[in-house]
């Protein structure tokens, strides 16, 4: 449902996106993560036909955005980093209006207005003035808004900014719900620990590259070439799990190891951690936690961030 092929945006001398290449799928929520002013609001924007690229393509539901900007927003809803509605007017007068503008048939617009504020949590508040609204109400409002057209494609600009845990879960529910309609999502944030709760994959962007995609666990496979990293809590002397992990490594397993107070990180070819496990209980080590590392979204960018940049 969305793809880009060698997307490239520059002023001048200076390139914002720098032949950028994804795929986006029926269902799939997707995320552009990367820090404020590495190009995801420009490479969403070429997405839009709001801007013209300066090489390559993009393809929206079919439609090439440059060519064709008005059928790819009939298809595709969007909602910006900062929305902005109408203050003096409620949320359904907000809603009404954009129903006009895309030309929603007058006997379909309040069944939809309904449906959508039913759908964001907002039927409540649907005759309430817009201004009235907390940050988060506005951000359900914004997305409702991008509903009101049944779109195939939903963009979301930093949907969860500045919004209190509980809303951003409501979001993160509303989204997780789109895509199981069958939406195709494309979600640009630089809130890694969101981004990995709820993006099937995400794409690590550093100024205007991609630098890697995949799933988090693919991510981390690909940083740590094969190995896997564990974090084994323990109960007992240290010198037991020593003596453990020196049997382990003999057997050419442990690439790396750190053995501190209750706690021994290692790092074994994948399929031995059972191995880690059975040695400590030998070594009269009790175990009470294993914990699977290096698979969360902010140790991978940091990672990739410190290849790119080193």
């Amino acid at each position: 449902m969305i793809s880009a092929q060698g997307l490239t945006k520059a002023y001048g001398t200076r390139t914002v996106v720098d032949r950028l290449d994804l795929t986006v799928g029926s269902g799939e929520i997707f995320g552009l993560l990367g820090p404020n002013g590495a190009g995801k609001t420009t490479t969403i924007l070429m997405m839009l036909g709001l801007t013209e690229p300066t090489a390559g393509t993009a393809n929206i539901a079919g439609h090439d955005p440059t060519r064709d900007p008005l059928a790819v927003k009939r298809a595709v809803g969007y909602l910006p980093d900062s929305v902005g509605f109408y203050d003096d007017m409620t949320g359904r007068e907000n809603l009404r209006y954009t129903a006009r503008l895309n030309r929603i048939p007058r006997n379909e617009v309040e069944g939809k207005i309904d449906a959508v504020l039913e759908q964001v949590g907002l039927a409540y508040a649907g005759d309430q003035l817009s201004g009235t609204y907390s940050r988060g109400m506005l951000q359900r409002l914004g997305i409702a808004d991008a509903l009101i057209k049944d779109p195939v494609v939903m963009i979301l600009d930093e949907p969860t900014v500045a919004i209190d845990p509980e809303g951003v879960l409501e979001i993160q529910r509303l989204i997780r719900g789109l895509a199981d309609q069958g939406v195709a999502v494309l979600l640009a944030s630089h809130l890694l620990h969101q981004m990995q709760s709820i993006c099937d994959r995400v794409a690590i962007f550093v100024d205007g590259r991609v630098i890697a995609q995949g799933t988090a666990r693919q991510l981390a496979g690909k940083l740590s070439h094969g190995r896997t990293t564990f974090e084994v809590d323990v109960e007992g002397a240290a010198g037991g799990a020593r003596s453990a992990l020196d049997r382990v490594a003999a057997g050419g397993m442990v690439e790396e190891d750190r053995v501190v107070p209750n706690r021994w990180r290692v790092s074994v070819s994948v399929g031995f951690a059972h191995r880690i496990v059975e040695e400590l209980v030998a070594a009269g080590v009790r175990v009470t936690q294993v914990r699977r590392t290096g698979e969360d979204l902010d140790e991978i960018y940091h990672r990739y961030f410190e290849e790119v940049t080193a």
